[in-house]
């Protein structure tokens, strides 16, 4: 089993910056891809960016050139920079870590979820 624990939410003005950090316990030779998603209230859960074992990230068109996905294995950490916030970017923020399951690699981990309030 994975524990993924979230901090660095909390409340920013538009143009502002934070800085998400997701740690990872437990089970963690079994974490290939390590991710952030978001949901906004009334809305689904969706994809902002993700990283894989060597390093490669995938971002959200949304976010492209505002966040910046990384992670340090030696800590079993993720981090997720933002940058130029937008009231829009406001949600609660959830790490995900991606493990094989049947054959097939599958965010199967999540944390609690960390929010984020951007003020315009």
């Amino acid at each position: 089993q994975v524990e993924l624990v979230e901090s660095g939410g909390g409340l920013v003005q538009a143009g502002g910056s934070l800085r998400l950090s997701c740690a990872a316990s437990g089970s963690v030779f079994a974490i290939n891809g390590m991710g952030w998603y978001r949901q906004a209230p009334g809305k689904q859960r969706e994809l902002v960016a993700t990283i894989s074992l060597g390093g490669y990230p995938n971002y959200a068109d949304s976010v492209k050139d505002r966040f910046t996905i990384s992670r340090d294995t030696a800590k079993n950490t993720a981090y997720l920079q933002m940058n130029n916030l937008k009231p829009e970017d406001t949600a609660v923020y959830y790490c995900a870590a991606e493990r094989l399951v049947g054959g097939q690699y599958q965010y199967d981990y999540w944390g609690q979820g960390t929010q984020v309030t951007v003020s315009s």
